[in-house]
Order: C-alpha cells, then sequence, then structure tokens
C-alpha cells in the first residue's frame, strides 16, 4: 500500500523544498518527516545526494526508540521504519541527522495490506530557527567518549541533529524547529571550513533552499512558510580561519568590517522577522573570547529590546572538540532557563 507524500496526515518540519510535494527534498539538519499508522510494518524509500566523501546516516524514531540507517552515497536505500510481529497503533520520526553534507529526497512510504495512516500528530505552536555551525547541526555530537577531548576520527557516524544544544532546547521549550546550521560556516565569505575552493558564510545560505556556489542553480527560500518566535544567531567561531583577526587586533579593519556585517545580517534578520526575539551566541566551543565581545559591542548598537546577547557559563572553554549529549544537554538546559527568564513575552 502506497501512501502518497503529500498525504495531509503526514507532519514535516523544516526548511525543505516541496517544489514536487510528492517528493520532499530534506536539505538541512533535523528536518523530518512525522507520522502515525496502524499496521505492523512501515518502510520508506529514499534518494540520497552526497557531496562531501561522508557515510551518510538517516535517524528514525520508531515509538519512541531512536534508531539509525546508513544510506547508499547516491542513488536510493529502503529502509525499514518499523517491523513488528502483530499489527498495532505507531509513531514514526524519519529525521536527517547530518548537516549540507548530503540531501535525501523522499521518493516511496509503503504499509502493507490492511494498514493505514492515523491522524496526524500535532506540531508545537511555539517556533524556533537557529542559524549555526558544526555545533548547532549536532556534529559528532554522538562521541561521548571523547567530551571536552578533541574529535575521534569518523565519518558521519557520530553525528545526530536530534542531539544539538537546540534541538535539545527546543524538544525543553516545548517548540518546532528549523535548523539552519551547516558545518565550518562562518558568518563572512572567504573564512571557515565549508566548501573549499569557495568557502560561503552564512551571509551568502542564510536566505537560500538550495544552495550551490559553484553554479547558478541555488534556489530562495521563502519566508512566509515559516516564522519563528525565537531566533538563535550562533555564529563568529569560524570566521577565525584562515586568520584570527579578531583576537590579533580587535579594533583593526578587518575586525571593524566583520561588526559592521554581522550588524546587518542581524538586521536582515529583523526585517524578516519584526516580532521574534533574537538572541546573539556564540558556544561552549573554544574561541578566542574577542568574538563575544564584538558580538556584544554589536548587540548594544543595536539598540532592539527584543534582541540579546546570551552568553554560556562555559563559553568559549568548554571543549576542544565538538560538543557531546552531555554538553549539549548542559548548553540547552542553560539556553532554557535564560529564554524562560526573560522580561519581554517570547511566544507571542
Amino acid at each position: 500500500m502506497i501512501i502518497s507524500l503529500d498525504d495531509k496526515r503526514l507532519v514535516y518540519s523544516g526548511r525543505i523544498d516541496r517544489t514536487n510535494a510528492k517528493r520532499p527534498e530534506f536539505i538541512f539538519p533535523a528536518t523530518s518527516l512525522h507520522f502515525r499508522f496502524y499496521g505492523r510494518k512501515a518502510a520508506l524509500t529514499v534518494e540520497n545526494r552526497g557531496s562531501a566523501g561522508w557515510d551518510y546516516y538517516a535517524g528514525i524514531i520508531a515509538d519512541h526508540v531512536q534508531t539509525k540507517v546508513k544510506l547508499n552515497p547516491s542513488g536510493q536505500t529502503e529502509i525499514v521504519l518499523l517491523d513488528e510481529p502483530e499489527e498495532g497503533e505507531h509513531e514514526i520520526l524519519f529525521f536527517k541527522r547530518q548537516d549540507g553534507c548530503h540531501e535525501i529526497i523522499l521518493v516511496k512510504l509503503e504499509l502493507p495490506e490492511g494498514g493505514r495512516l492515523l491522524e496526524a500528530p500535532g506540531k508545537p505552536e511555539r517556533r524556533m530557527e537557529v542559524y549555526g555551525d558544526s555545533v548547532s547541526a549536532g556534529e559528532v555530537s554522538e562521541a561521548v567518549d571523547y567530551m571536552g577531548r578533541e574529535d575521534p576520527e569518523h565519518r558521519g557516524e557520530y553525528s545526530n541533529s536530534w542531539y544539538s544544544y537546540a534541538a535539545v532546547a527546543a524538544r525543553r521549550l516545548g517548540a518546532e524547529l528549523h535548523n539552519i546550521s551547516r558545518s565550518g560556516i562562518p558568518l563572512l565569505n572567504g573564512n571557515g571550513w565549508v566548501m573549499p575552493p569557495f568557502y560561503p558564510g552564512m551571509e551568502s545560505m542564510w536566505d537560500k533552499l538550495h544552495f550551490y556556489p559553484e553554479s547558478e542553480e541555488s534556489t530562495p527560500w521563502n519566508f512566509e512558510e515559516y516564522t519563528p518566535h525565537l531566533v538563535l544567531v550562533a555564529l563568529g567561531q569560524n570566521d577565525s580561519n584562515p586568520e584570527n583577526y579578531m583576537k590579533e587586533e580587535p579594533k583593526g579593519l578587518r575586525a571593524l568590517y566583520w561588526k559592521y556585517k554581522y550588524l546587518s545580517f542581524v538586521k536582515k534578520l529583523r526585517e524578516k522577522y519584526p516580532r521574534a526575539v533574537i538572541l546573539l551566541m556564540t558556544t561552549i566551543l573554544e574561541h578566542s573570547g574577542e568574538w563575544d565581545d564584538a558580538i556584544e559591542e554589536v548587540c548594544g548598537e543595536l539598540k532592539d529590546e527584543r534582541i540579546f546577547h546570551f552568553l554560556y557559563r562555559r563559553n568559549g572553554t568548554g571543549t576542544p572538540g565538538h560538543v557531546r549529549i552531555p554538553e549539549a544537554e548542559e548548553m540547552a538546559d542553560e539556553l532554557a532557563a535564560y529564554v524562560e527568564g526573560l522580561e519581554v513575552s517570547v511566544w507571542e
């Protein structure tokens, strides 16, 4: 029994390409398909487009039990989401574990004869969005044996957007999350670690659905499709590569230019989201404190009563490697407590 992927009982979340609603494309981390059904088995066929030479995995939460499945590097993979000996009611969340190193196209959802979709699970009324890098994407988060240490060698198997601090905080706050994050991404083009030799920054990617700097095939995102109440801007750490100019010359021309561009970026978000609460931040990943000083300066210049600069207790000093699950939970607890303690109304 084939279920059309544009069935209204299927709940999608994330910045998704729905140009062909029967073949939705997952691009960003934590993008998901959520549904309930009656039956004993559910299978999903997907098509993977890998671009970074990693191993590629998708996440499944079936009746509250999380697993992962390895995808073929290109072409189709049939995924058994659930296979039980007897019929019953079940709930499935299929989600994108990794960042933009690959894209997943949903091709076919199948239930056995006699199976049927049930009413869709509800979405939270609260909405969040994060613009961030690998920490916000949950990269290498499952390498818990390396907490507080450099990353182990890996090929994508430890990355899980479900355990990013942003996703954990969204669940703490009862909010839907759009996660616009990419490993290695800086604010400014020409810095960071992503997509050499182009090295695009979030200033080029933030308003895109698909982004291909090597061609003219990039497509814009329609901001009318999703309006968050709370926006996290978690950028700046990767702008120190190849030169940590903010540390070396915090009052120099390059530092001044970065602050100007950061302020301009936040103003562009404000134009898109006039009433959102916007939190400016970095993370506990080790970095020079001058970047946080620069963000504090910009926050003051904005003079916006709904824009705040948030610092974690161990901001910039917590770990030399990526943030592991317990560290992400620590960050999420601090972040959620800060949001809940704000004197402005966040969830208007």
